[in-house]
């Protein structure tokens, strides 16, 4: 099996997943700090959320870094998959899918959990982009019955 031509957009686009996951942790141990929170607590427990903003806005940084690392793993296989028939389809929807992580970030560290939706909207939709084509692509690979 050969790569299709325009498959050198595949890695690129992949590693924008890998981009977006270092600056969200390195954001995390930020706001770690800001808040108090020691190692190995997850998140801030509810009366501190209640008694600091920094410890709300933690608990939100910390909330978009696991919600996209949940996800991350879809997108990946999704657009190598994709990629095998649809190259600049499926690297679109990658970079897509990482800049929504961005925003989706922003929105969400800003301590008002309901700004993520706008990155949480792009990224679904780029999700369900990448798992469809991906799904095309599996049946087409499958060998006739």
């Amino acid at each position: 099996m050969s790569l299709p031509e325009g498959y050198g957009y595949i890695p690129s686009s992949l590693i924008t997943i890998g981009w977006v996951l270092v600056w969200q942790g390195i954001m995390v141990g930020r706001y770690r700090k800001r808040a108090g929170i020691e190692y190995p607590q997850p998140y801030a427990e509810k009366a501190e959320v209640k008694d600091s903003t920094a410890a709300l806005r933690f608990n939100c940084m910390q909330r978009a870094h696991q919600n996209t690392l949940e996800s991350a793993p879809v997108a990946f296989v999704s657009t190598v998959v994709a990629g095998f028939k649809y190259p600049a389809l499926a690297a679109a929807l990658c970079v897509a899918y990482s800049l929504s992580r961005v925003v989706y970030t922003i929105g969400y560290k800003s301590g008002k959990p309901k700004r993520r939706m706008y990155g949480a909207v792009i990224s679904n939709l780029s999700i369900l982009g990448l798992l469809s084509a991906a799904t095309c692509v599996a049946f087409q690979l499958l060998p006739p019955c």
